[in-house]
Formats: structure tokens, sequence, C-alpha cells
């Protein structure tokens, strides 16, 4: 079954939010990191999934809600910070082997368009993992948005991905089943004042 990173859910989840909000000015919304996940499952050995998300990402949504396809989303993730509830196996998956997280600490996706409403739609951008950059396309959908209960204003989004491990260099065999990562982003964005 295929493998999604969570960090390509994210953008996607940002520019729906962009897309969504409705105030008159165009408006720059950061990533709440304790609120927000980039989840990824992969196929293990045939039998079951593998698991994981990265601890620390940040981003933001530049977006004008009267020209919906004039959004602007950058997503960063440590690659580090990656977890997999296994510290050998992180260890592994931080290796040269995979994520080679030494020469390359983050991931990045940075938007290029966006074709949909303010409800969801399909975010495109260029997703840059482990050196290598690829565009990409994916669906998103807004979850909710407004005021929350500090004085800010919310919005959340969610997304999900499945790229292929080798589109971007990780070729450590791990059998044909386990070549698709599936990718989940929930975003939880707020509006800068």
């Amino acid at each position: 079954m295929p493998f999604k990173l969570p960090f390509k859910a994210l953008p996607a989840g940002l520019a729906a939010l962009a897309m969504s909000v409705s105030m008159a000015n165009a408006a720059e919304y950061k990533i709440d990191p304790t609120h927000s996940f980039i989840n990824f499952k992969t196929n293990h050995l045939g039998f079951s999934w593998l698991s994981g998300t990265f601890n620390k990402i940040s981003g933001t949504i530049d977006y004008d809600p009267e020209n919906g396809t004039d959004q602007k989303v950058n997503i960063e993730i440590d690659t580090a910070s990656l977890d997999t509830n296994l510290p050998e196996r992180d260890k592994h998956l931080r290796s040269a082997e995979f994520f080679d997280v030494e020469k390359f600490p983050t991931a990045t996706f940075v938007s290029t368009g966006y074709n949909g409403d303010a409800n969801g739609g399909t975010l495109s951008g260029d997703l840059t993992l482990h050196g290598v950059t690829k565009n990409i396309s994916f669906d998103v959908k807004k979850i909710g948005e407004g005021n929350d209960p500090w004085g800010g204003y919310r919005a959340g989004f969610e997304g999900s991905y499945i790229l292929k491990r080798s589109d971007f260099g990780m070729n450590y065999n791990l059998g044909p089943a386990a070549e698709n990562v599936q990718v989940d982003l929930f975003i939880e964005a707020i509006k800068e004042k």
C-alpha cells in the first residue's frame, strides 16, 4: 500500500486554508506546529503497516480570499524529527540509506498553484526531499476555521499524497510493497496580526 508523507498534505491544507478565509485583505497564516501533523505509512513486508510522523514542521500560507488562485504555501520539515516509535528504526531511517538527515536536514514544499474553492481543491507545488525536487499535486480539504479562545483566528486543513521512494533517490530495498508511501497532512494555522 502507498506510503504518504504528512508534509505533502500539509501544504495542501494550507492552500485550502488560504482559499477559505473570508476576509477582505490578503493575510499570512503561520502553521501551528503543536497542532499540525505530517504522518506517513508504508507497507511492512506485506503483512501490516509501518507508520510514523515528523515532530518538527513550520511554514506559512499567504492568501487573498478575493483571488483563490493566487495563494502561496511554504512548508519546511525537519527530517531528523522523524519518529516511528522505535529508536533503532528511526536511526536507520535517518541514515544515508533513507533520509540522510545529515546531508539533507530539511524537506520543503513550495506551492505553484491551486485549483479549487474555499472548501477544497487540488494543490500543486515543488516538493524537495532527499535533495530531489519534484512537482506534485494532491487534493486538500478545509476542516474548519474561526476565532480561537485566545483572540486569534485559525483555520485547519487536511490533504493526502502517495509518493514513490525511488522518485526521491531512496532506493533501499524493502520489497515492492514498500515502494509507495502514503503521506497525510493535518494542518492548523494561525492568522498573523
